[in-house]
């Protein structure tokens, strides 16, 4: 089934170029289904490349998903047009009284700097509330998921002396979990943060439980069924090249363990872990829609 998109967002070019089937407001009318209703709220700077991924993995769900690009309602893009922002972002507090069947917070740049000290952190904390009474289930994404841990559950980061950035092996600690259904035991994951949170810090009695981790990286995936949550710490959601963009933006400083053929940039990266980002991204939809309310109004009660 199709994903639900604006007809002039740039995603929709490239997706209908891969083969992805998107639908128009008009033909999702035509169809005697609820759709599933997903916000998306991107903190990411180049949000036209995050909304392209996302849109991706969704759309390639066998379910019918209208998706809802929201923003920070004061936070002002520095590198995203203001054009793009007001045609296709819907501010948080304009969408604050509907209900969702899910919500994807993405990570941001702001890694290495303290919670309270990010300009939008008093909002985002009112947007990670809002979620458990407006919203059936969150994915959080690298710093996003952070965030809600630390909001959530007091669980800190800490900094890394060097940034983690490259194609890291991880292994798949609940096969069992409908999260993880299909993954293999192990299965690679991009990373790039500048911090980490540690397994050591969940605390007792949360509930957390680890999916994923990693012997060089860390924590990748952890399951907060207390507040029907799904937190990546990584970035399944990825393109084959975005890396060597983020290498290029670095000038560099950083290279990226076990992604160019023979740490040479110069030579083309394979893509190993395209199939688990649409395995974890089809868990969570499947997952949602099974259990997500028939009427909207009751999402949260």
């Amino acid at each position: 089934m199709p994903i639900r998109i604006a007809d002039n967002l740039p995603a929709r070019r490239t997706l209908e170029a891969e083969g992805v089937i998107v639908m128009s407001e008009t033909e999702a009318a035509r169809q005697d289904i609820r759709p599933l209703r997903v916000a998306l709220l991107n903190l990411m700077p180049d949000k036209i490349t995050t909304e392209t991924q996302i849109a991706r993995l969704l759309g390639a769900t066998p379910l019918q998903i209208e998706l809802d690009l929201v923003r920070i309602s004061d936070h002002v893009s520095k590198t995203t047009s203001a054009g793009h922002i007001t045609a296709f972002y819907r501010p948080w507090e304009d969408i604050r009284a509907e209900k969702y069947d899910g919500l994807i917070i993405t990570g941001a740049p702001v890694e290495q700097i303290a919670f309270e000290d990010v300009t939008y952190w008093d909002e985002l904390r009112r947007i990670l509330d809002w979620s458990q009474s407006h919203v059936h289930r969150t994915l959080t994404l690298c710093w996003g998921g952070m965030a809600a841990l630390h909001h959530f559950h007091g669980v800190s980061k800490h900094a890394l002396a060097a940034k983690a950035a490259g194609i890291f092996s991880h292994v798949n600690c609940a096969p069992a979990s409908p999260w993880m259904r299909g993954l293999p035991d192990r299965f690679d994951v991009p990373v790039s943060r500048w911090s980490e949170v540690r397994s050591a810090d969940l605390p007792p009695g949360s509930g957390l439980a680890v999916l994923a981790e990693s012997a060089e990286t860390g924590l990748c995936l952890v399951d907060d069924p207390a507040r029907r949550a799904v937190h990546m710490l990584n970035h399944l959601e990825y393109d084959t090249l975005t890396l060597a963009g983020e290498y290029a933006r670095d000038e560099g400083r950083t290279l990226p363990a076990h992604y160019f053929p023979g740490d040479d940039p110069a030579a083309s990266p394979t893509n190993t872990w395209r199939g688990h980002g649409h395995l974890l991204f089809g868990n969570w939809i499947n997952e949602t829609y099974q259990t997500t309310p028939f009427e909207s109004a009751d999402i949260g009660a």
